[in-house]
């Protein structure tokens, strides 16, 4: 048996055993089998660098549900991959070429192209390389990228179906435009936050009077496009200038002076002023009533000609310029401070510009009809269910997307235009002549796709669709998709659109949409935000089990949650207990060898085996019901407190016993071996590299043709014993079963009596910590019970158990005691335990000792609790500080309530 380290050490444990997954391909999926299968696609990662906190979480969730779901037996899928990103990868390449002194247009097309792959390149393989650190057991030999040449074949065949299906027009319609990247964005891809801004109250003078209009704007610039002002035909205090014409300030354009009930009476003064080529619902109310549709500001952000004298000026500093002029000519009647939500591009935070364009659209109503019956019909469930109303209020309420960005790293749109007669074209492969004039003068579409639309054949594309591949018919639709909630409406509808639309089918049974990584405050962690954890000096400094284990614990049904440090810190302390536990198992069974006998099963044996198939139970239950954390969690619990701090302390009782020592070792072994492949999924290295070393495996789990073996008495072995013969047993943890709950195995009986006594030996050993009793004195235990069968169960397992884990002899166990004086009391549901102190302890040094405590508690708890009903410290504290400081009232609130107790035993009244 090869020996373990006396410390656990994470990087060492860790750095070998995904190279040994790899090489024997435990992670390839067949494209034909016999086993049933569960697939999962993974949202592939933008190539833009790191992964963040949002991928760790994403990417240990799904490795959990691979590595149980392999276990299981499972033909297992994880579909790997990453995501060109166009916008936001462009933007990260194009910063580099500012600082090298050159841009994209000084390039070309051609070689900022060249560029762009050599990002990605060196993007992905760091990419690969943290998942692979987080233990990923991702199929890696099937690895895709959306601009892949299979991918780019499928992106090519969905537009031309959607196209001759009349499913994608081209069109000059309002989009939102991002004046720093120069293309068009999604409604998705703007971030609304509410921002401090100004109201602004300008003076429109009524042609031929003296009468004006006071309209009120937050973008002042904007008027220089207006060519029309609106009112509400049923707000009586503007019914007798409907039709007439305002006078545009410093420009004296004529505005018709129209009604329309779109307009918000409530707003400003309650007259528009319209700008139906800067302003989405004006543009709006420009088509109903004919307006012209003035372009002031231009792509780039700068004043257009219309602009007049500020054309040329950056549309803020036109805004600061224009406001100046007003004020001065007596425009600007007043200005007043105003909270609005301004919408950013969230890839470069750029203040978004609403801007007619000529653009590509997808019709998404007939695409959306088919993805909402879907629901409807459960082809496709959404966990938590809430999700699903998220998802039917954007489906009904859906509008046609823009496609279309213009920039160069994407799937170039597949449209060619003929110079010649000005066809158009749509291809899959790129056409030689004209369909109409045989021409071969071709244009093709400089714009590329958006991103989410490649990501949308996501689930087939990887399986290389359109061709009707084996993989396909296998893992189409996939078992379940894991991201978060906040990308259901970019990424997650889309993907089922598309899926009914090209595959008739839903991509996937399941979406678990989980929430996202908050700080201590309830922010969502971002790096733009300057709060994430950043996943890999995480996992060097606490290991990936310990990291991963975190996440999954954290992982609660919430939009947010809460991952600080300490937490994986906490779990980190899970595993050297783990390890420290392991290494005392295998110290004490490096002489087992398996001989034909019957185990002498005691009580603890029978206990264990029954919690062991509960928690077995538990964690498979929480598993198909995605509660990562109540698995997670029930794992820790039997582990920590009932494996280690139990059995394990049992055991190392009868490992000296001759008669004993056989049971033990074998038992010890088994149920550590069983739950190393129940916690395998979550913490899959410290689980292979102890599961390695030992020699046996639970009753019918042991791999290849394990089965379990009756002794020579005719006792049930509860394990089956796999040393020295390696045939029958996987070469893996990775690849041995998945352990089975086996109800026959559970006794509630005798849990009932475990528990009992373990309530009763910690209430001793309790008192006998917390008054200072010292070790070398023996005590007298009393202990009472009215209950009959309690105190059967107390007498029979007086020296094996409570003697042995109390220090003491001297117990009395009787169906009543009179209470001595000066004697601590501890109470169990029925029983009540006595320990007279007169004689053991100075029981007025005690009770000034507890006492001292008690009041220095008091008093820290006090001042706790002013600070905390501080106003002002609420108010201006950092969040961390004013958490630390709940926690220690919590803290000293526990310690007050168990000092009073204390000294209550000591007959000290405290209240």
């Amino acid at each position: 048996m090869i020996p373990i380290s006396k410390v656990y050490e994470p990087h060492e444990v860790e750095s070998g055993w995904y190279k040994f997954w790899v090489e024997r391909k435990y992670f390839h999926a067949a494209e034909v089998s016999d086993k049933p299968p569960f697939a999962i696609v993974i949202p592939p990662p933008n190539v833009t660098g790191d992964l963040h906190i949002g991928h760790a979480l994403d990417n240990t969730l799904q490795d959990i549900l691979i590595r149980w779901k392999r276990m299981q037996g499972y033909n297992t899928l994880w579909m790997p991959g990453t995501d060109h990103a166009g916008i936001v990868t462009q933007v990260v390449v194009e910063r580099q070429l500012l600082e090298d002194g050159t841009n994209r247009h000084e390039l070309g097309r051609e070689k900022f192209l060249e560029r762009m792959w050599e990002w990605k390149e060196k993007s992905h393989d760091y990419i690969v390389e943290q998942l692979m650190r987080m233990g990923c057991s991702c199929d890696w030999e099937r690895e895709r990228f959306t601009l892949d040449e299979g991918l780019s074949r499928a992106v090519r065949e969905a537009f031309v179906r959607l196209y001759n299906d009349g499913l994608i027009y081209r069109g000059a319609y309002m989009v939102n435009w991002c004046p720093n990247c120069l293309t068009a964005i999604s409604d998705l891809e703007v971030e609304h936050e509410d921002e401090q801004a100004n109201l602004y109250y300008i003076k429109y003078p009524l042609k031929g009077s003296d009468e004006y209009l006071s309209i009120a704007t937050t973008r002042p610039e904007t008027m220089l496009g207006d060519t029309a002002v609106a009112v509400h035909p049923a707000d009586k205090r503007y019914t007798q200038f409907i039709g007439k014409i305002a006078i545009l300030p410093i420009v004296k354009r004529e505005l018709p002076i129209i009604a329309d009930e779109y307009v918000d009476r409530e707003f400003g003064t309650g007259a528009l002023k319209i700008t139906p080529a800067h302003d989405p619902y004006d543009f709006d109310i420009g088509k109903r009533h004919n307006l012209p549709e003035i372009i002031a500001i231009n792509e780039d952000g700068t004043m257009s000609a219309e602009a007049g004298k500020y054309e040329g000026m950056e549309r803020f500093t036109c805004r600061k310029a224009l406001l100046k002029e007003l004020k001065g000519k007596g425009y600007l009647l007043k200005v007043e401070d105003y909270v609005h939500a301004v919408g950013r591009h969230d890839r470069c935070g750029t203040i978004i510009e609403p801007y007619i364009s000529l653009q590509w659209f997808v019709k998404m109503q007939p695409l959306a009809e088919k993805a909402i019956a879907a629901a409807k019909n459960g082809e496709v469930e959404f966990i938590p269910a809430p999700q699903k109303r998220r998802f039917y209020d954007w489906m009904y309420n859906i509008r046609d997307w823009c496609i279309s960005r213009q920039i160069w790293w994407g799937h170039q749109i597949p449209i060619w235009y003929c110079q010649d007669c000005d066809e158009m074209i749509a291809a899959i492969e790129t056409p030689e002549k004209c369909s109409k004039c045989d021409s071969t003068n071709l244009r093709q579409d400089t714009d590329v796709l958006d991103t989410w639309f490649s990501s949308a054949l996501w689930p087939f594309s990887t399986m290389d669709w359109p061709e009707e591949t084996e993989l396909l018919k296998t893992f189409y639709p996939t078992s379940v998709l894991v991201t978060g909630w906040d990308i259901l409406f970019f990424w997650v509808a889309r993907m089922i659109m598309m899926g009914l639309k090209c595959m008739d089918e839903v991509p996937f049974r399941n979406v678990y949409l989980h929430g996202l990584i908050a700080d201590e405050t309830g922010r969502k962690m971002s790096k733009s935000s300057g709060n994430a954890i950043d996943p890999i000096p995480m996992m060097e400094k606490y290991g990936a089990d310990a990291f991963r284990f975190a996440i999954a614990a954290s992982t609660i049904p919430s939009p947010y949650m809460p991952l600080p440090e300490n937490r994986i810190r906490g779990y980190r302390n899970f595993a050297n207990k783990i390890w420290n536990a392991s290494r005392f198992v295998l110290m004490n069974i490096e002489d087992f060898d398996i001989v034909d006998e019957p185990l002498n099963l005691m009580l603890c044996d029978h206990w264990i085996i029954s919690r062991f198939n509960k928690v077995a139970q538990k964690v498979t239950t929480y598993l198909h019901q995605f509660r990562f954390d109540d698995a997670a969690l029930s794992l820790y619990a039997f582990l920590w407190h009932e494996y280690c701090d139990w059995y394990v302390e049992m055991v190392k009782l009868r490992l000296n016993d001759p008669n004993e020592r056989y049971t033990a070792q074998y038992m010890v072994s088994a149920i550590l071996e069983g739950t190393l492949r129940l916690l395998h999924p979550f913490m899959p290295f410290i689980t292979e590299e102890i599961w390695q070393r030992l020699p046996i495996s639970l009753d019918g789990q042991g791999g290849k043709g394990a089965r379990g073996r009756e002794g020579k008495a005719g006792v049930s072995r509860p394990f089956a014993s796999l040393k020295g013969r390696p045939e029958n047993r996987a070469e893996s943890i990775v690849i041995a079963p998945w352990p089975e709950y086996q109800p026959e195995k559970v006794n509630d009986d005798i849990e009932k009596t475990m528990q009992l006594l373990m309530d009763v030996i910690d209430n001793v050993r309790s008192i006998l910590g917390e008054m200072n009793v010292p070790s070398s004195r023996e005590v007298e235990v009393l202990i009472q019970t009215p209950d009959k069968k309690e105190r059967e169960i107390l007498t029979a397992h007086l020296s094996d158990y409570i003697n042995a884990f109390t220090r003491t002899s001297k117990i009395d166990i009787a169906a009543h005691h009179d209470k001595p004086d000066a004697a601590a009391v501890a109470v169990v549901g029925n029983v009540e335990i006595y320990i007279p102190l007169l004689g053991i302890i100075d029981i007025e040094k005690e009770k000034s000792r507890l006492t001292r405590r008690l009041e220095k508690a008091a008093k820290d708890l006090a001042g706790i609790e002013k600070t905390l009903s501080n106003k002002d410290f609420i108010a201006k504290a950092p969040e961390k500080i004013i958490q630390q400081r709940r926690e220690r009232k919590a803290e000293l609130e526990a310690e007050k309530t168990r000092l009073e107790k204390n000294l209550e035993m000591l007959g000290v009244n405290c209240t």
